[in-house]
């Protein structure tokens, strides 16, 4: 047998699970793990909000929990005042800053979304049009990503959620936008329902104050009454007056008593 007839090993192919298949379970695990810290922020925001009816804490509230969950440069919550001005209602990392005026054109994002009512996604702010005479301050800023996600009520926008990304953070995915567009929504179903409790509760301190008022007037008439009929009982002649009455003006005296006590009465039930 000659050398050559010795078999030779055969040439090894890739392994099984090469580069490429490694980098796509990476990325499948990452695209999992980030739908979970989505599900569970969701969990945490219902809960959240859930024990609270004031939309200040709530603001505060999902302007945390999202900024947590994507660890942001900046999370913030706008709303339109009354006066058709924009606020800043609640911000991440500093919750002390509230019903801030913004001037909308220092945002251009904030204010195409409020103008449009769609969705802003900017997958990098460098290289977008919108912010080319805006360099400095973006390179200030330190930015990257920027996703603003108007809050309507009844089709009318009535906020935006603004989140933004530093440079050297990971960028928004099209499903980070789209779990933006949830939260918004369960936002705005939030708001709904503080400003129904508030408008309640305003209701119910309104009818107290009314009642109060009818109280002290009812009290002031008794009084009132109780006095003149103490200074009329000490008159001298005040035996023999009901007697100078003609029959008929007697007659209309017990009627507009009696009309008179029947008010009260029903005043009473109220």
């Amino acid at each position: 047998m000659t050398s050559t007839d010795v078999e030779r090993p055969h040439a090894e192919g890739p392994p099984a699970g090469g580069p490429d298949e490694i980098t796509r379970l990476r990325e499948r695990v990452s695209a999992l793990e980030r739908e979970r810290d989505h599900l569970v922020a969701v969990v945490d925001i219902l809960t959240a909000i859930s024990t609270s009816l004031h939309f200040v804490d709530i603001l505060q509230t999902i302007a945390r929990k999202l900024g947590e969950t994507f660890g942001l440069d900046r999370c913030s919550i706008f709303l339109l005042g009354e006066q058709q001005d924009v606020r800043l209602m609640a911000t991440y990392k500093d919750p002390r800053i509230s019903n801030l005026v913004v001037d909308l054109n220092r945002y251009p994002e904030l204010k195409r979304a409020f103008e449009s009512g769609e969705t802003v996604f900017i997958p990098d702010a460098n290289a977008d049009p919108m912010f080319q005479r805006m360099e400095l301050m973006l390179a200030l800023r330190n930015v990257r990503s920027i996703v603003v996600v108007p809050i309507r009520w009844r089709g009318t926008v009535i906020g935006a959620i603004f989140l933004r990304t530093e440079r050297d953070g990971a960028p928004f995915s099209d499903r980070d936008v789209r779990f933006c567009q949830v939260i918004a929504s369960l936002t705005a179903n939030a708001l709904r329902n503080a400003h129904r409790f508030e408008t309640v509760l305003r209701a119910e301190k309104e009818a107290e104050r009314k009642q109060r008022g009818a109280e002290l007037q009812r009290i002031a008439l008794v009084a009132f009454i109780r006095r003149l009929l103490d200074r009329y009982t000490k008159s001298e002649d005040h035996m023999w007056a009901e007697t100078l009455l003609a029959s008929a003006a007697d007659e209309e005296l017990e009627r507009l008593v009696s009309v008179a006590l029947e008010v009260i009465r029903e005043e009473a039930k109220t």
